[in-house]
């Protein structure tokens, strides 16, 4: 995946709850060579779309294999290893694209939750 390249777009995603920060959506594009294996972990829930070519799909945690055809979508969820293969003589190019959301930090995560319990941890205490 030395050769892959990324793109950066501005549409909004329908993926996001309106509470969390939009960022561009994130496609990397890569070519896998007939009767070459790529794999990698991934890092982020990432939608993969076939082109080119059909391919061979295996996640580590999953007894099951899949055949993708071209044009067809696969989710892969945050932390799951995959390998990708290219099935026949032709090059299999794949599309990876993320939604990324930027993470808020955990005080003010914290201080949300308190605000949706009606807690209000500035009044003044009964002494």
């Amino acid at each position: 995946m030395d050769k892959a390249c990324q793109q950066f777009t501005d549409d909004e995603s329908l993926c996001f709850s309106r509470a969390e920060e939009h960022l561009p959506r994130v496609v990397v594009h890569f070519a896998v060579q007939p009767g070459m294996t790529m794999s990698w972990r991934v890092e982020t829930d990432t939608e993969l779309l076939v082109q080119g070519a059909r391919v061979w799909l295996t996640r580590a945690a999953s007894p099951y294999d899949h055949w993708l055809q071209i044009g067809e979508t696969f989710r892969l969820q945050r932390g799951e290893r995959v390998w990708v293969s290219a099935d026949g003589d032709s090059v299999a190019r794949i599309s990876l694209t993320t939604h990324p959301v930027r993470s808020r930090r955990l005080m003010v995560r914290l201080l949300e939750w308190c605000a949706s319990l009606g807690v209000d941890i500035f009044a003044p205490r009964a002494r």
